[in-house]
């Protein structure tokens, strides 16, 4: 028995494969949870500044590359807003000289002044939620998300800690409305 294709079966037997790779392909990649996230980027460093209660500069091992990172999470009082100099005052105290650890979203790790965006570690506590415990800072409020502090938030307003004791206390987002940054960027 002898078994001849014609242009018709080989056109035919050239879908049937291209069609298994093209299924094989969906299949594979379905098979990756879309809910998949990038490792994070992860830095080790020393902050050698402090700009303002919410912006540090951090000297990045062992590349000694300085970054300016901005501290995901939190929005600290302008310099020239009232609470400024505190809040920049006691992020210096605390993390000035000290070794962290810089967390960034690879999906979003730089902000539109090109600061990287990334939560801040000492010895394993989270600054962000330090300084908004403290009363140094407010969580980071977008839209409708309250940010990833809001707790912290509402005990420090309630135990007036920080800027929180002064009742007319200015989210910086509103002061920044009206006023502008306090630093040409």
């Amino acid at each position: 028995m002898t078994l001849a294709f014609g242009h018709h079966d080989l056109a035919g037997a050239h879908r049937a494969v291209r069609f298994t790779v093209l299924a094989a392909l969906l299949w594979a990649v379905g098979s990756v949870s879309p809910l998949a996230q990038p490792a994070p980027l992860v830095y080790e460093g020393v902050v050698t500044h402090v700009v303002d209660g919410d912006t540090v500069w951090v000297r990045v091992t062992p590349s000694n590359e300085t970054l300016k990172v901005r501290i995901e999470g939190i929005d600290a009082p302008e310099g020239c807003q009232a609470g400024g100099a505190s809040s920049r005052a006691a992020l210096t105290r605390h993390v000035k000289g000290q070794s962290v650890t810089l967390i960034a979203n690879p999906g979003r790790s730089h902000d539109d002044y090109g600061r990287l965006l990334a939560r801040l570690q000492l010895q394993g506590e989270d600054v962000g939620r330090w300084m908004v415990s403290a009363g140094h800072a407010w969580s980071y409020s977008y839209r409708k998300d309250p940010g990833p502090y809001v707790v912290e938030q509402s005990r420090a307003l309630a135990g007036k800690r920080g800027l929180f004791s002064d009742p007319i206390a200015e989210n910086p987002r509103d002061f920044r409305k009206r006023h502008g940054s306090c630093y040409p960027r």
